[in-house]
């Protein structure tokens, strides 16, 4: 009789197996909620790494003026990118896991507490105020309303099962570490030898 196959299930790794894996990279995904610091980290080891570095806002979902792109090209730019050999992609949506998640050589989960997410989001609104940031497609003034920080309240209930589902689902064996501190996240950037 067949046995019932066992579930897929995320293959977590610890910081220090996680420092080898990023620095043989040849394609790293940074997932997250707003505000916790995935496109400072994806930045920061793109310059380190030599990675070209795609911000999911600005090169595949948002046009200027905060119109998005219809889903169809949304998929077809993400195509086009993950076909590269050398990239850094930041952005979250499970539902382009099935094309970004196999392409990737290690998963960069960060996965702050909400309230440092709420203070990242507000702090990069203050610091960008009027102006757009420069992982936002041109045109999209930076702005924060309700919505956005309901969004991120409710991110760790509504959206890491879906992310957890993705990555068991698309990746079972792609490595993934999670950053759940600002303090976790400094050690990493430090064992690269990168600045915090």
């Amino acid at each position: 009789m067949e046995q019932p196959s066992k579930p897929a299930s995320v293959n977590y790794v610890d910081d220090a197996a996680a420092i080898d894996h990023i620095r043989r990279a040849r394609r790293i995904l940074v997932v997250g909620c707003s505000g916790g610091g995935k496109s400072t980290l994806s930045q920061k080891l793109a310059q380190q790494f030599q990675l070209t570095y795609i911000s999911i806002d600005r090169d595949i979902l948002w046009l200027p003026g905060w119109v998005q792109r219809g889903g169809a090209e949304q998929r077809q730019r993400i195509i086009e990118r993950v076909a590269g050999e050398r990239w850094i992609m930041d952005g979250t949506g499970p539902s382009t896991f099935d094309i970004r998640v196999p392409r990737s050589d290690i998963v960069i989960w960060v996965r702050m507490p909400r309230l440092l997410c709420v203070w990242g989001v507000v702090t990069r609104w203050l610091k960008h105020f009027g102006r757009t940031r420069p992982e936002m497609a041109p045109g999209c003034i930076e702005k924060i309303d309700r919505e956005f920080l309901e969004f991120i309240w409710t991110f760790e209930e509504k959206f890491s099962p879906r992310i957890v589902a993705g990555l068991a689902e698309h990746g079972p064996d792609v490595p993934v570490l999670q950053l759940k501190s600002r303090r976790q996240m400094s050690r990493l950037l430090d064992l690269l030898c990168l600045p915090a």
